[in-house]
C-alpha cells in the first residue's frame, strides 16, 4: 500500500516513468510518507544513509555509476541544508541528482514551529530547477482530476526533465505535507502523464567559423578537462586525432593523463611548438600549470565546447563557444576536416608525442622510496588497465598522483575541489555496481567524511587506500607559509589520528603499513582479499 498523500504518489509514479532506479533515503518524520513510497515501490532500489551530508554524495556516486538520475530524500529543516556541498558538486560536474525534501505547510514557516525554514530556494543557483509541489486532497474525495493535480504533475515532469537538459545537473523537488502523515491505504500508484525529452544537437552551420580557423591553423591543440565517462571516450577522437595534439588528464577521455603538467614544469616548450588554435572540451583541469600556460598564449583562436551553453572562460582568451554534446561536436568537426586540406606543422604532433612519452618513461622507470607516490604507483600496477574495476580519487595530493600513475579514467569530485564527500561518493558508487571500487584518499578528506562508512549495506567491492601523512601535506610546498606560526597546526591541521578505531566501529577490514615490506603485502591484500565487508589499507608516510 502507498501513502494517502496525492502529491507523493504523483511524484513516485513519475520517478518510475522517468526510469529513476536508485534512491538514498535519510531518516525523519516529515519525509516518512515519501520514504515509505520509495521503499514500497518495486522499481526503485533504496539505500538508507543517516548523515545527510554523506547521503548527498552517496546519491552522486550512484548517478555517476549508472549514468542516470539518482534521488536523495531528506526530511524538513536543516536536513536539506546539509545537502548543499553535494548539490554544488553535482552542479559543476553536470551530474543528474534529484533532491527531494519534505516540508511543512506554508503557513507554519518561520512561526517557531519545529524544522520550519524557507525551503523552496534553499539550494540557490546550484540547482537547474526548483519546484514546490501543491498539497492535494486525496483523489477519492474529488470527482475528477483538478487543475492542482495537473499542476503537480507538470512541476514534477519539469524538474525531472531539468536534471537531463543542457548536459544534466541537480534539481530540487520540495514536497509540503500536512498531517496526518502516516496513512498508507492506496493500493497502487496513479497513471501519470509522462513527458519525454530529446536533446538538441549542433549542426554544420554552427561549426563553420571554428572549422575555418581549425583548417587555417598549423599547430592546433585540443584540451580536455573533466568529463563524465559516458560523455566522451578515446574513440570519439578517431576522426580528429591526426589533425591536432590532444591533451587530457585522467579525469576525462577514458584513458590516463598524458603528463603535460610535468612537461610544463620542466619549461621545455619552445615558441614554435605552442598552439596557434585551441579547442577546449569539458570542465575543470587539475593542472594549474596548464591553466597558466593557456592564459599566457598570444592572441589565437580559442573555442570552448559547452553542452549547457554557459561560457566558462578559464583561458581568459576564448574567442568562440560551441553549444553541444562533446562527442557530437567532435564527430561533426572530424567530418568537416576530412573534406578540407589542413596545413599541419610537419613536426608539431610528433614533438608533443615524443616529449610526453619521455615524461611517462621517467615516471614508470623511477625508483621511488616508501611514500604516497609509491603506494599509488603500486596500486595502479596491481589493478592494471582497470577493465574490471573503478577508481575514485579524492582531491589534493591524491588526484595529482592519479594524473601521474593512473592509466585509465578516474572519478574525482573536481567540480568544487572540496575535501568533503569523496569517500561517500565512492561508497555510493560501489552500491550501484558489482565490480571493485577503489578509493584513494588523504587523511583530512577521510576523517572529514568518515561517516561514509557508517553503513551496514557496504560490500566487499569497496577498497580504500588511505594516505595518512598526518595533515594537509600539500600545503608544505608553499614557500610563503614556511615562516608562518599558523602553518602546522592551523593551516596543515597536523594530527596523529589513525583510522583503525573507525574501522573497528563500522566493521571495516583494516590493515596498516609503516614501511616498504608492509606496503607490498598491504597492496596485495587490498586487491586480492576475499571479504564480505570493505577493506581499508592505511599507509603512514
Amino acid at each position: 500500500m502507498y501513502s494517502n498523500k496525492e502529491n507523493v504518489n504523483i511524484l513516485t509514479a513519475l520517478l518510475v516513468a522517468h526510469h529513476i532506479d536508485y534512491a538514498v533515503v535519510c531518516p525523519g518524520s516529515r519525509n516518512a510518507p515519501i520514504v515509505h513510497n520509495l521503499v514500497t515501490c518495486p522499481d526503485i532500489e533504496c539505500h538508507p544513509v543517516t548523515d545527510e551530508r554523506s547521503a548527498g554524495f552517496y546519491a552522486l556516486g550512484m548517478a555517476q555509476a549508472t549514468g542516470r538520475p539518482a534521488v536523495v530524500c531528506v526530511t524538513s529543516g536543516s536536513a536539506l541544508l546539509n545537502l548543499l556541498p553535494a548539490v554544488a558538486e553535482a552542479y559543476y560536474q553536470h551530474v543528474p541528482l534529484v533532491v527531494i525534501s519534505a516540508d511543512r505547510p506554508t503557513e507554519w514557516i518561520d512561526q517557531l514551529d519545529g524544522q520550519t525554514i524557507p525551503q523552496p530556494d534553499a539550494l540557490g543557483r546550484f540547482v537547474r530547477k526548483a519546484v514546490t509541489l501543491p498539497i492535494l486532497q486525496p483523489s477519492s474525495q474529488i470527482p475528477h482530476p483538478s487543475s492542482n493535480h495537473w499542476h503537480c504533475n507538470r512541476l514534477v515532469n519539469e524538474a525531472l526533465l531539468g536534471c537531463r537538459q543542457q548536459g544534466g545537473g541537480p534539481v530540487h523537488i520540495n514536497v509540503p505535507l500536512d498531517e496526518p502523515l502516516y496513512e498508507f491505504t492506496v493500493p497502487e500508484l496513479p497513471q501519470e502523464r509522462f513527458l519525454s525529452f530529446a536533446p538538441s544537437t549542433c549542426n554544420r552551420l554552427s561549426l563553420s567559423l571554428c572549422v575555418e580557423e581549425f583548417v587555417a591553423a598549423r599547430r592546433p591543440m585540443i584540451i580536455v578537462g573533466q568529463l563524465s565517462l559516458e560523455k566522451l571516450m578515446l574513440e570519439d577522437f578517431r576522426e580528429i586525432v591526426s589533425y591536432a595534439v590532444v591533451l587530457n588528464e585522467s579525469l576525462s577521455i577514458g584513458c590516463g593523463g598524458c603528463h603535460f603538467d610535468e612537461l610544463l614544469a620542466a619549461g621545455k616548450i619552445p615558441d614554435d611548438m605552442k598552439p596557434d588554435f585551441l579547442l577546449y572540451l569539458g570542465d575543470m583541469l587539475v593542472s594549474k600549470r596548464m591553466r597558466h600556460f593557456l592564459r599566457s598564449l598570444p592572441n589565437i583562436p580559442m573555442w570552448q565546447v559547452s553542452e549547457d551553453g554557459q561560457l566558462r572562460d578559464t583561458t581568459m582568451h576564448f574567442t568562440g563557444m560551441i553549444e553541444g554534446h562533446p562527442a557530437d561536436v567532435l564527430s561533426m568537426l572530424g567530418q568537416q576536416l576530412e573534406k578540407r586540406k589542413c596545413h599541419l606543422h610537419p613536426s608539431f604532433v610528433e614533438w608533443w608525442d615524443e616529449q610526453l612519452a619521455e615524461e611517462d618513461d621517467k615516471l614508470v622507470t623511477s625508483n621511488l622510496s616508501y611514500s604516497s607516490s609509491l603506494a599509488v604507483k603500486m596500486l595502479e600496477e596491481h589493478i592494471g588497465d582497470a577493465g574490471d574495476c573503478y577508481t575514485h580519487y579524492a582531491n589534493s595530493i591524491a588526484v595529482r598522483l592519479a594524473n601521474q600513475y593512473a592509466a585509465h579514467y578516474v572519478y574525482c569530485n573536481r567540480g568544487v575541489n572540496g575535501i568533503e564527500g569523496s569517500l561517500s561518493t565512492a561508497a555510493g558508487f560501489s552500491l550501484a555496481v558489482d565490480e571493485a571500487v577503489y578509493c584513494v584518499i588523504g587523511d583530512l578528506s577521510f576523517f572529514y567524511d568518515s561517516n561514509a562508512l557508517w553503513n551496514q549495506e557496504l560490500r566487499d567491492n569497496l577498497r580504500i587506500l588511505l594516505l595518512n601523512n598526518g595533515g594537509g601535506g600539500i600545503f608544505e610546498k608553499f614557500e610563503g607559509l614556511k615562516g608562518s606560526p599558523a602553518r602546522e597546526r592551523f593551516v596543515m591541521a597536523q594530527h596523529k589520528a589513525s583510522a583503525e578505531g573507525i574501522c573497528r566501529s563500522y566493521n571495516i577490514c583494516y590493515r596498516p603499513a609503516h614501511n616498504m615490506e608492509e606496503l607490498l603485502r598491504g597492496i596485495d591484500w587490498l586487491v586480492s582479499t576475499l571479504s564480505i565487508r570493505p577493506l581499508l589499507l592505511e599507509v603512514f608516510v
